[in-house]
């Protein structure tokens, strides 16, 4: 198995608040791999856990970043990248 890190720009306009909070967690769960999630220098949390997710606080233009285990962690990292760089509170 491979770990995969990557860094990506919260695009929501409100940040990781409760809907994309869950659509990503969602697709994390979805995923089947372990996956962390950090905000800046702050510890990695589970993120397929909502509440974990929205506890980190991320703000739209925030860095967090990724780290994923498992064969498919690139294929897997690059859909949830498009997750959070999407703004999720457009109309």
């Amino acid at each position: 198995m491979t770990e995969v890190t990557r860094t990506i720009r919260i695009g929501s306009s409100n940040g990781l608040h409760a809907r994309p909070a869950k659509l990503f967690a969602q697709a994390v769960k979805d995923s089947g791999l372990p996956i962390t999630i950090a905000k800046g220098a702050g510890a990695p949390v589970n993120a397929a856990s909502i509440l974990g997710v929205i506890a980190l606080g991320a703000e739209k233009g925030d860095y967090v970043t990724l780290v994923a285990d498992g064969d498919d962690a690139d294929a897997v990292l690059d859909t949830l990248a498009e997750l959070l760089t999407t703004d999720h509170d457009e109309n």
